[in-house]
């Protein structure tokens, strides 16, 4: 999961960058990022860093990646239209029908609301979510209604945090927890918060709550069941996540280590839950290992990975497609644009809707445009895709 982050460390960087003595051009080459982007860094002339840029500075300058960062205001970018009904049932009270609903019925349209959450059918979702976030809230306070209530507010924060309303995701997560009426559901509902908190550039924050709750859930292995494994698991690989992220590289492999353990121990791969969102097991962790290899600037070991792997995941799950981003970022790293381009045409044509909304894809779309003197009609539909600025 690369993103890219909403913040701006220009001031924060030439603070630094000059206690530690450094040139920008000496800075520039102890980390890898040009000396052109440093300096429209320093200069405020960038609107947002990536994180992948973040982190590189950070080691250069031997400091945890989170010192860098300065979150912006929320409320600056405002709530997307097409998901401001779904903001407004999460965040504000809405009017008592005079039809009760009942569990039930909220159960059985929830369906729909999976299907197209799995499916990455992202204009169907906003449409389905919003009536049935106002039904639950009449539910009242039952065991029954607080889980049907959690997993819908956890879907809603974790598809708003893919589409960047990230103040609703939040207000969604926070409910959920607290609706949340067993262990299994509060830790889906955490992983969700933690990756949240990751595309924020929260890092500190997404390490320390993701490693709580591994402690807090963490089963006795004699009688742990695979939805127990698989809830322990996703916590370990929120907190990697975080702590590579944040240039804590011992603390990420220890973590990692773990829930490769934890995979094994579950012993294959499971599809999606009741209560989880995300498929688990050793491929899952194979997917996340990959990740790791692009942020550590290691594209052959991604794509070594990823070969192993080929024929051994749950190809339709969102995790593929994730794990697919990431094999297309090495072959631009290795400066293979037409692979790359294979890569994502064959992403765009299974998940349009959630290509769209990736901005690490328009990332390294960008890239490829940026290095090749002329365009493909593949690589234009791209650039068109995940709108690529002109």
């Amino acid at each position: 999961m690369h993103e890219h982050a909403d913040m701006h460390i220009g001031p924060r960087l030439r603070d630094v960058r000059k206690r530690r003595g450094l040139s920008q051009r000496e800075l520039a080459a102890a980390s890898g990022v040009s000396l052109s982007l440093i300096r429209k860094l320093e200069q405020g002339e960038v609107e947002g860093t990536r994180m992948e840029t973040a982190r590189r500075l950070a080691v250069a300058l031997r400091l945890p990646t989170t010192s860098l960062l300065k979150r912006d205001s929320e409320s600056a970018t405002g709530v997307s239209e097409p998901w401001r009904a779904v903001q407004l049932a999460v965040q504000v009270a809405g009017r008592q029908s005079t039809e009760a609903p009942t569990v039930e019925g909220i159960c059985a349209s929830l369906a729909d609301v999976r299907a197209a959450y799995f499916d990455n059918r992202l204009a169907d979702l906003s449409g389905l979510l919003a009536p049935l976030l106002r039904d639950a809230d009449a539910l009242g306070d039952t065991t029954g209604a607080r889980d049907v209530r959690a997993h819908l507010l956890q879907i809603a924060g974790s598809t708003l945090t893919q589409v960047r309303q990230f103040e609703a995701a939040e207000t969604a997560l926070q409910r959920a927890l607290d609706d949340a009426p067993d262990r299994l559901r509060a830790a889906a509902v955490v992983t969700t918060w933690s990756w949240l908190l990751l595309r924020q550039g929260r890092l500190d924050e997404a390490r320390q709550l993701a490693t709580r709750w591994a402690d807090d859930v963490e089963p006795r292995v004699s009688r742990a069941t695979q939805e127990d494994l698989a809830a322990w698991g996703w916590l370990l690989l929120q907190a990697s996540a975080a702590n590579l992220r944040d240039n804590r590289t011992g603390e990420a492999k220890d973590t990692m280590r773990l829930a490769r353990s934890v995979a094994v121990m579950t012993g294959r791969e499971l599809p999606r839950g009741r209560d989880r969102l995300t498929t688990w097991g050793p491929v899952t962790v194979g997917y996340k290992y990959a990740e790791r290899y692009v942020i550590l600037d290691k594209p052959d070991k991604v794509l070594t990975t990823a070969h192993r792997m080929t024929n051994g995941g749950q190809v339709a799950s969102t995790e593929y497609h994730r794990h697919r981003l990431d094999v297309a970022k090495a072959h631009t790293m290795m400066r293979q644009y037409g692979d790359a381009v294979g890569v994502l045409t064959d992403v765009h044509t299974a998940a349009p809707e959630w290509l769209a909304n990736q901005r690490y894809a328009r990332d390294i779309v960008s890239v490829v445009v940026k290095k090749r003197r002329t365009l493909t009609p593949e690589m234009r539909l791209l650039a068109d895709a995940v709108a690529v600025p002109l």
